[in-house]
């Protein structure tokens, strides 16, 4: 069905931001000191021939999307930034009309992939991982829904309903087999949290080179006047949540950097953990055999660990590990194997209990994993990926809206304070973390409700424009 609503991208530019980290950040066998973060402006037009523009975000973070030994982080930059360019040269290109759901799923099912292809065969050696591909799609897909909302002068959240789009879920989506969860005639918007929450606990993020007390110094540390210590943190911004990177090739380390957190953290008013190991554990029996000392040696430890997230490698079509044993001890979150919904179900039938929703894996993947989630039953965490800038909107955007277990875990504040200062200053409960929680009430307007031109960042001239604004 036609709508006048309908949209296609008629132009698109790209900028790329680079930030330094002020401390490293560990993500799996990688050391993380620099990132370039992916920022687009789309123009939309609808079927009436009514413009507008809308803006996305994104970290390149290629440690967490792309883990290779085989090609450096510089190199592996180098071949996502070519690649958003691709993408936006191919969105313009792309004849399709629809609601940003039905035209960002269109291009995921009709044009990502081919591009990931031919870009890889281009490139020739390590192939780049579909994963990767989301990550810089999601800059687009983000801007997309943000110009919708800013063409229909609406909040983007009020725009997810049968008026404005097509097709419902079952045009998206299917159940699990056996199940009796039916998408038709359900839209995003019978999934949301409504009215959202102007206030969300967060998450703070302990990575595997993090000083935990005085004795972890190196004499190294900044001295910007933001904290290093995680005590320092926890008084500074009244943290209760706590999310921990391990190695997850090192079992007593790993038990005793938790143990070490929790004695540290308890004290001082933190009530949650949860344990993260970036898909580098090979055997459910490791992360069992944590699980089960935190319980026999510490149970206070292993009662506050709320979840466990992605231990093992996120290509689940090929391990098709059964991982129940797991989630029968703690919840265990998928995260980077959650590519889309469909991969969500794949995971729950292999024993997965919950996903970890990230916008950069686009705005429409996150929402539709979210509506086949919640049909189903499985608990909803929005993860961050050390989101500064305008990719922090967004992202709370989801989590307020989404319904999480416990908040939203943000850490750009943590690696990369002062790289946000221009959105700060219009957003402060949004860029500091306070009394263990974020204030998103200075968020309002259309689409995201960034009020962009509030804030004063000197964007650097553009990588690529495409099309004709």
């Amino acid at each position: 069905m036609r709508l006048p609503t309908d949209i296609r991208v008629q132009s698109a530019t790209v900028y790329f931001l680079p930030i330094d980290f002020r401390v490293p950040l560990k993500f799996g066998p990688e050391v993380t000191t620099h990132v370039q973060c992916l920022r687009t402006c789309v123009t939309v037009v609808d079927r009436e021939g009514r413009t507008a523009q809308g803006w996305g975000e994104t970290p390149v973070a290629v440690s967490w999307t792309w883990p290779t030994p085989h090609v450096t982080v510089a190199d592996r930059t180098t071949r996502m930034k070519d690649f958003s360019l691709r993408l936006a040269k191919r969105l313009v290109e792309f004849d399709s009309w629809g609601h940003p759901m039905e035209f960002g799923y269109d291009f995921q099912k009709q044009a990502l992939m081919q591009e990931v292809a031919s870009a890889n065969e281009e490139a020739g050696g390590v192939e780049m991982p579909y994963l990767a591909a989301l990550v810089c799609l999601s800059a687009f897909d983000i801007a997309i829904h943000d110009a919708f909302g800013n063409l229909l002068g609406k909040d983007i959240y009020d725009c997810y309903g049968p008026e404005y789009i097509s097709r419902d879920l079952s045009g998206f989506v299917e159940p699990a087999e056996g199940s009796d969860v039916d998408f038709r005639g359900k839209y995003v918007q019978d999934f949301l949290v409504r009215p959202a929450p102007s206030r969300l606990p967060v998450w703070h993020l302990v990575g595997g080179v993090d000083p935990l007390e005085e004795s972890d110094l190196t004499g190294s540390e900044p001295k910007d006047g933001h904290p290093v210590l995680l005590a320092d943190w926890i008084k500074q911004d009244g943290l209760t949540c706590l999310k921990v990177k391990l190695r997850g090739t090192d079992e007593q380390w790993d038990y005793e950097r938790m143990v070490r957190i929790a004695r540290l953290g308890f004290p001082l008013g933190v009530k949650w953990l949860s344990a993260d190991f970036n898909c580098t554990v090979r055997d459910p029996i490791y992360v069992n055999d944590i699980l089960d000392r935190l319980l026999r040696e510490d149970p206070e430890i292993y009662a506050r660990t709320l979840y466990v997230e992605q231990p093992f490698a996120y290509e689940l079509e090929h391990d098709m590990l059964d991982v129940r044993s797991v989630s029968a001890r703690k919840p265990l979150f998928l995260d980077e194997s959650a590519h889309d919904w469909e991969f969500v179900k794949l995971g729950r039938s292999l024993g997965w209990s919950g996903v970890a929703l990230k916008t950069c894996k686009t705005q429409t993947g996150a929402l539709l994993s979210m509506c086949w989630a919640k049909a189903h039953g499985m608990p909803l965490m929005v993860q961050d990926l050390t989101n500064p800038m305008l990719a922090m909107i967004p992202h709370v955007r989801l989590a307020s809206h989404a319904g999480t277990i416990q908040g939203v875990e943000c850490n750009g504040m943590q690696f990369y304070p002062d790289a946000s200062l221009p959105e700060m200053a219009v957003h402060p409960g949004l860029y500091q973390r306070r009394q263990g929680q974020l204030v998103l009430d200075t968020l309002k307007g259309s689409g995201f409700g960034y009020r962009l031109e509030e804030m004063r960042r000197e964007l650097p001239e553009p990588a690529g424009v495409f099309g004709q604004a």
